[in-house]
């Protein structure tokens, strides 16, 4: 695909998009605090025998096809929706709004574990969401930046104004980074599911002291 430029600044070149996404990213994040900041009290009550009752079915028995059903979403909805979105015109608008939502929600429900829980809750926070979004982060945008820029360009074919660019190409590293990424979310979805509970249960004791 060749770029096209504007005012001497060639728009579809990775760091351009991977810094407009991240732009989107953290106004989300900034909404998520915001918003965050509007919950009420009670929600600590909640959101304590939540997590005690997760980590008592964690106890019970094996994972079940629920709990492994419901990680492989967390960890598989974003990403998945950054690269099906590469494959239509519609993904140069709706790739920033999936990424604002993806920093506003995680935004927050970090937020309101440190207000529901005051400082600890940062710990308790890391426990839930650490190893959860340094996976799917890096996994996002590896899969987003190229998403837009292929969204971009298909935009322009569709409006007339990319006739003498080349062809979308969904070529053999395309693939390649699904794979990889692929790859990656499911070792970080089995880590969870086997660490998680336990730094949370450790999390959780020290807070009961």
């Amino acid at each position: 695909m060749i770029g096209k430029k504007r005012g001497g600044l060639d728009w579809e070149r990775p760091p351009f998009c991977l810094l407009f996404l991240a732009l989107f990213f953290l106004a989300g994040v900034l909404l998520g605090q915001v918003f965050a900041g509007r919950v009420p009290d009670a929600a600590g009550d909640e959101l304590e025998r939540y997590l005690f009752g997760f980590l008592q079915l964690e106890g019970e028995g094996s994972l079940s096809p629920g709990v492994v059903l419901s990680a492989a979403v967390l960890y598989v909805r974003y990403p998945l929706a950054a690269f099906l979105l590469g494959f239509s015109s519609i993904g140069v608008v709706l790739l920033p709004c999936v990424t604002g939502a993806f920093g506003f929600f995680l935004s927050f429900s970090v937020c309101c574990f440190t207000a529901a829980f005051g400082p600890k809750g940062i710990l308790l926070a890391l426990a839930v969401f650490g190893l959860r979004c340094a996976v799917t982060l890096p996994c996002y945008f590896l899969l987003a930046v190229p998403s837009w820029k292929t969204s971009a360009a298909l935009t322009s074919l569709s409006f007339g104004r990319g006739r003498h660019s080349a062809a979308v190409v969904y070529g053999r590293a395309c693939w390649v980074r699904v794979g990889g990424v692929a790859a990656a979310l499911l070792a970080g979805m089995c880590a969870e599911l086997l660490l998680s509970p336990y730094f949370l249960q450790r999390v959780l004791e020290q807070m009961a002291v």
